[in-house]
């Protein structure tokens, strides 16, 4: 039972950081700590509606029911003005949705390294009955040091509790849903965000998603029907590895999917593991053809990049060098804060210029 504690006052509000179509987040200060956090609260024209309420509600319970490193934490909620609110931590580095607008596709490395940690989020949610439904790059979200945190629960199903959506409606978002989240499955389960994954990798290292329509009906044809192309046609350079547990991931019965999450964190750990073995050798033939010491040309440490197996997992190559590519990105609360800062100089100019009025000519 969700259990509403947290007081708004208790929290100094920043910054709009964006607006979905339930709920509006909020960078925010916790008073007595001064702990940067993230607020997200429930639409006032939605939030006397039953059902969304009961569904942000049940997002509250739902994340405070799942504490991994690789999913939004959430600390609490409480009620404002009759909106329903929760804090939750806050996320530096923005979105893999964001990353894509910038970079339009990212190298496979850093893929392999983002699938693994979504892998974990998912395996943990799956093993507490919990189905996220609604897996994309919009929902992914970045620290500064690579990692990668899953969140935006709003959607989810828990397979331990009634549910809130009804029978024969299809949620989700189009370009990432699988059938049987398209044909309204009542037996949906974990293999439904296998294949919603299968869409984001496609996407990230595609540039665009495997199926593409102009509206919801050609995308279901093609989820329901067209086989989805390989990603090697797009990029050579993709591992063979990768290229065909993304095909698997796309596969339009959910037994012909991977087992479950961990199976493709396994795939995408080994990935990792050739690709910095080969960085390796091929900087010890550097020094040697330079004349420098060579360094050793033996495989990473296995705690170096291991399956999850709920310890603290090590930063991998990928994770690396997405780190790498996040250093430069600015503060989301510091950039909003100098744009709206821009905006209330220029209109403070235009009104100090019209009540001042045009220069006049000077008298002869």
């Amino acid at each position: 039972m969700l259990k509403l504690k947290l007081r708004i006052e208790d929290y100094e509000l920043g910054a709009c950081l964006g607006q979905g179509s339930v709920g509006e987040i909020f960078a925010a200060t916790e008073k007595s700590t001064e702990k940067q956090v993230a607020i997200k609260i429930l639409l006032l024209a939605v939030s006397q509606d039953p059902v969304i309420r009961s569904r942000f509600e049940r997002e509250i319970v739902i994340l405070e029911r799942l504490r991994h490193r690789n999913i939004v934490e959430v600390y609490g909620g409480g009620i404002t003005n009759g909106r329903v609110f929760y804090a939750m931590e806050y996320v530096d580095a923005g979105s893999v949705k964001e990353l894509l607008i910038k970079y339009q596709k990212l190298p496979w490395t850093e893929v392999a390294s983002i699938a693994r940690q979504v892998c974990s989020a998912l395996q943990y949610a799956h093993n507490h009955g919990i189905v996220h439904r609604d897996l994309k790059p919009a929902n992914l979200f970045l620290m500064r040091d690579g990692s990668v945190k899953l969140g935006d629960f709003g959607i989810a199903r828990d397979m331990r509790a009634s549910e809130l959506t009804q029978q024969g409606l299809t949620v989700g978002t189009h370009a990432y849903m699988s059938p049987e989240q398209i044909n309204a499955d009542s037996q949906i389960d974990g293999k439904a965000d296998l294949y919603s994954l299968g869409c984001v990798l496609f996407e990230l290292l595609v540039g665009h998603p495997p199926f593409q329509g102009t509206n919801f009906a050609q995308l279901f044809e093609q989820q329901l029907r067209k086989p989805a192309p390989r990603v090697k046609s797009f990029v050579p350079e993709v591992p063979e590895a990768m290229d065909d547990i993304i095909d698997q991931l796309l596969a339009k019965a959910p037994e012909d999917r991977p087992f479950n999450a961990r199976a493709v964190q396994g795939i995408m750990m080994s990935i990792l593991e050739d690709a910095k073995a080969s960085a390796t050798l091929a900087l010890a033939n550097t020094q040697a053809a330079t004349g420098k010491i060579a360094i050793s040309t033996t495989s990473p440490e296995p705690e170096t990049c291991r399956v999850d197996v709920g310890a603290h997992e090590a930063t991998d190559v990928g994770q690396k060098q997405l780190s790498e590519r996040l250093a430069d990105t600015p503060d989301r609360t510091r950039s909003i804060s100098f744009v709206v800062l821009v905006i209330v100089v220029l209109i403070g100019l235009v009104i100090w210029s019209m009540a001042v009025g045009p220069a006049r000519p000077p008298l002869k």
